[in-house]
């Protein structure tokens, strides 16, 4: 273990908290949709058969979820910043599973509550519903493709299936939300009830379209027009690591943060259309920007034979891994592997004492180990380079107190490998250090 240490810098506290503004702003804006959907189809009126009503209130409700969960994919910065990508997403993930169940639910209770009126059995009753009512087809149709999509997103396939044939599937959610979107205007009962419940149901689905639409294509479209990226310097850091630099115009305007991450395509003519979710491993200081990447893949293997000059497609920035979420004036920066590319530039741009911990193997795995120096130096900061096999636990408890007596009095930022990840939350739960006070980021959702 090597450690430099210098003596600590006096800050003020932060108390900022715009993780629960921005969750609880979330939860108050469904929670307004879910009374106004409840509203209108009590002003539908109800059908006789309860199964009927039923299947309506589990379609409308489907139909909600589904807009939420364009939302919550629509990668707003606002939202973005305050709750992170890899959050957002995960919460997409289940509530794309409860749509799915709503929706079964809604063609099960349709179908059985239709065929007590008639001498049908439910698969006759629906096939003559989807000959006979406008639109019912179509909702079919929607179905199945959710149904494929819920398939494809469940763990055991997602393992198996590459990342670019995961998110093809994907995109035909948005094949689905429209299908959906006409059933619902060809045969909503709650749709037409009034003028007022039309207009509602036109204002939801097209503030959730026109997010997707803002925050997936309009506004990368925009920043990378306004930027235009090009590699300025590419350097190996060590057998398998390579820094990109980049510069363009404009960029003391991006709004990127240290520890945030973007995703980019290098412009060539066999990479333009790979993206690839690297941070940023050194602060903005705009003029340049500059990522670190390993070897972990093809498309990171390619890298360090990136040309200088090579345009480059940035989407983002992304991540909520920023100084923005600290509640404590002290830090432990906390890094495992190539995790440390968030981490260096955090520690550049983070005011009051810090302590970074930084787990490798051996010393020839700590890439960006001088720079790191340089900066503990500069800050006052204290630096552990903690080497070694995975058994003992060298993050356990009983070393992380060591290293940071006062641990629980600080914000912990903590990016590194899963398992390594895992591990030290466990050591922070034993540890009681208050749960606001941990912050980080996972990044595998991406590739």
């Amino acid at each position: 273990m090597t450690t430099v240490q210098q003596s600590p810098a006096a800050v003020s506290r932060s108390g900022a908290r715009p993780k629960v503004v921005a969750r609880t702003g979330l939860y108050t804006v469904l929670a307004a949709n879910v009374a106004a959907v409840a509203y209108f189809f009590v002003q539908a009126g109800f059908a006789s058969n309860a199964l009927i009503v039923l299947g309506r209130l589990t379609g409308l409700y489907g139909a909600l979820l589904m807009a939420f969960q364009l939302l919550l994919v629509a990668r707003l910065p606002w939202l973005d910043r305050r709750i992170g990508m890899d959050r957002l997403t995960s919460w997409h993930r289940w509530t794309g599973f409860s749509v799915l169940w709503l929706l079964l639910a809604h063609v099960v209770f349709i179908s059985f509550g239709y065929a007590r009126f008639s001498d049908m059995d439910p698969v006759s009753q629906l096939v003559d519903l989807a000959e006979t009512v406008e639109g019912v087809l179509r909702a079919i149709a929607a179905l199945g493709i959710i149904i494929v999509i819920g398939v494809v997103s469940a763990r055991f396939a997602r393992r198996r299936l590459a990342y670019e044939t995961w998110h093809f599937i994907h995109l035909y959610t948005y094949v689905a939300v429209v299908l959906a979107f006409t059933h619902q205007v060809a045969a909503g009962t709650s749709f037409a009830s009034s003028k007022t419940a039309t207009v509602y149901w036109y204002v939801l689905w097209g503030v959730a379209l026109a997010s997707v639409f803002g925050g997936r294509l309009a506004l990368p479209l925009w920043r990378n027009w306004r930027h235009r990226l090009r590699v300025t310097a590419v350097v190996p850091e060590a057998d398998n690591v390579v820094s990109i630099y980049m510069t363009g115009r404009d960029l003391d305007r991006m709004p990127a943060r240290a520890g945030q991450f973007f995703l980019w395509r290098f412009l060539t003519r066999d990479r333009w259309w790979q993206a690839n979710p690297f941070s940023l491993s050194a602060a903005p200081d705009g003029k340049q920007l500059r990522l670190t990447a390993k070897a972990a893949g093809e498309g990171s293997a390619a890298l360090r034979h990136v040309k200088v000059g090579t345009r480059v497609f940035a989407e983002g920035p992304y991540g909520a891994f920023t100084a923005m979420h600290r509640t404590r004036p002290g830090s432990v920066l906390i890094a495992g592997g190539v995790g440390v590319t968030p981490v260096r530039a955090l520690l550049e741009d983070i005011q009051g004492h810090a302590v970074v911990i930084y787990r490798v193997a051996t010393n020839q795995d700590a890439v960006l180990y001088d720079e790191l120096q340089r900066l503990a130096f500069d800050k006052g900061a204290e630096l552990h380079l903690v080497t070694g096999p995975v058994s003992p636990d060298r993050l356990a408890p009983r070393e992380l107190l060591r290293m940071v007596p006062d641990i629980t009095d600080r914000d912990v930022f903590l990016c590194g490998p899963p398992p390594m990840m895992n591990a030290v939350l466990v050591s922070l739960r034993e540890l009681d250090v208050p749960k606001p006070q941990i912050h980080f980021e996972r990044f595998s959702l991406a590739g």
